[in-house]
């Protein structure tokens, strides 16, 4: 069976290529390799989320799930008085988001291999994005969502972008489950972003 991107060590051959994407205004130098998600283009989940996101200047943001940092160094543009922690389990992808924030000249980011939380356990964040790995399991899914409120502080958001047929009911209903304000702030495509707030 093949590699998933949320293997922490692909095995599949590298094959990088490199491509620039607008987000938010900023044009963006992407490095991408085989073994991590979407690596052709920044997929239109991502895209929507990034679009969609409120991000203050001075924000402390975690992106869970970085990939090869499109979500991420983003934000770390936006929040430019702030800081960004990107983490993932992939490790092929954590060194192509470093790379990344190095050609893009973002400074202002912390890349690190990560379980879920592992690597950012008793540390605090104003928000925290994600597309989670569905591929992952509901119990990952999950997780980010239950573990990711204890890094939030009062009045921390979560940014969630879900597709409908990967379980986007199912996962409102866990944030709902969790957090005291949950709102669906846009859909397009059959994917909709959440909004989860601890208040």
């Amino acid at each position: 069976m093949a590699d998933h991107y949320y293997t922490s060590r692909p095995g599949a051959e590298h094959d990088e290529q490199e491509f620039t994407f607008t987000l938010r205004g900023y044009d963006l130098r992407f490095i991408t390799d085989a073994g991590v998600f979407s690596r052709d283009r920044v997929d239109f989940g991502s895209q929507l989320l990034i679009e969609t996101m409120e991000l203050d200047a001075a924000a402390d943001v975690l992106d869970v799930g970085c990939g090869y940092g499109p979500m991420g160094l983003t934000a770390a543009k936006l929040a430019k008085d702030g800081h960004v922690t990107m983490i993932d389990v992939n490790e092929r992808a954590v060194e192509l988001a470093k790379r990344n924030a190095r050609v893009n000249g973002i400074s202002n980011v912390e890349i690190l291999v990560s379980d879920v939380y592992s690597a950012v356990q008793g540390r605090v964040f104003d928000v925290i994005l994600t597309n989670p790995p569905i591929r992952a399991g509901k119990e990952i899914v999950h997780r980010i969502f239950t573990e990711g409120y204890e890094l939030l502080r009062e009045g921390g958001e979560m940014w969630v972008v879900i597709q409908k047929k990967q379980g986007a009911p199912s996962a409102l209903r866990k944030l709902q489950e969790v957090y005291q304000e949950v709102e669906e702030v846009d859909k397009k495509k059959g994917y909709y972003i959440y909004r989860a707030k601890k208040s």
